[in-house]
């Protein structure tokens, strides 16, 4: 899939509404989406850990699910995923192992995130399958959501939940 700054910027800011959803829900702001060659959105999602006590509802997991189901297979080639926030190790082996072409994302997790932070899952030679990356895009109003949302779980009691 080629690069397309027009495009990338407008599915991130989708994205980024999407994670402002999360957060009104109480849920970590990340929100994701895949979008096929052409344009085609085949799935939104954002974390539903909390709203669903479910260890593995990172928002791209669950966008990864839907896209598979709307296309009826699991391979997503010839598709992105955006999201607001570096993928884990966790979703960056999903990202491998569902083939997807490319990842941009947002802001940068140096604690946890896998596709260059801690780690890179996702353009390991090593792997069957590696993914283009695409970094930073929107990616202060990505940061700024999540601090902001921290900063009101601990102004309101709430601790500090990892991501």
């Amino acid at each position: 899939m080629a690069d397309d700054p027009a495009s990338d910027h407008d599915f991130m800011a989708e994205a980024l509404e999407l994670a402002s959803a999360a957060a009104a829900l109480g849920e970590v702001p990340v929100g994701a989406m895949v979008v096929e060659e052409g344009g085609r959105v085949l799935a939104r999602a954002h974390n539903r850990r909390e709203l669903d006590q479910d260890p593995l509802a990172h928002a791209e997991l669950i966008a990864l699910r839907a896209a598979a189901r709307a296309r009826g297979a699991w391979r997503l080639d010839g598709c992105t995923l955006y999201v607001t926030l570096e993928p884990c190790a966790m979703c960056a082996g999903a990202l491998v192992n569902s083939r997807i072409d490319r990842l941009v994302f947002g802001a940068s997790d140096p604690k946890a995130g896998h596709c260059g932070s801690l780690g890179d899952i996702v353009r390991d030679p090593r792997l069957n399958h590696r993914l283009a990356v695409r970094s930073g895009i929107l990616a202060d109003e990505s940061s700024r959501l999540l601090r902001e949302f921290f900063a009101h779980l601990r102004r309101s009691g709430g601790g500090s939940r990892g991501l």
